[in-house]
């Protein structure tokens, strides 16, 4: 379960804004990705089940919802180091918040940092599936 790092969705938006924009170019900003990646806490083998998978995804992407003192946190795996990445951005912004919080703060930061500009079709769907996943779960409870 990633916890979160900023005090608000918004603060992580702009923190994430800020990170990419330092890199100069794409090539630096995927191994940033990568990089993220890796900073996902650990998935338990037992998770990674059909029922947990992420669909519209390409690349197998787990993810488990626990709602603890009215939050909603999110623990997550992907077999790809770039979706990885990806997982890790979206969780660092809406991991840890109220429903309401996660329903009042669309994710800007993809069109921001260009992200929606630079992913391939496939990861681009992927993405949106695991935010519309975090949405979906955010109205539900």
């Amino acid at each position: 379960m990633l916890l979160p790092t900023e005090s608000s969705a918004a603060q992580a938006q702009e923190a994430i804004i800020e990170e990419f924009a330092f890199f100069g170019d794409w090539s630096e900003r995927y191994q940033y990705l990568i990089d993220l990646g890796k900073r996902l806490p650990d998935f338990p083998e037992e998770w990674k089940t059909e029922s947990n998978r992420l669909q519209g995804c390409q690349s197998k992407v787990w993810i488990v919802p626990h709602v603890q003192d009215q939050r909603l946190y999110f623990s997550a795996a992907s077999d790809s180091s770039i979706v990885s990445g990806l997982v890790y951005l979206a969780l660092r912004v809406y991991s840890g918040r109220t429903s309401e919080e996660i329903q009042a703060n669309p994710a800007d930061f993809v069109q921001a940092i260009g992200l929606s500009k630079h992913l391939s079709p496939t990861r681009s769907n992927g993405f949106s599936a695991l935010l519309a996943f975090i949405q979906k779960t955010a109205e539900s409870i």
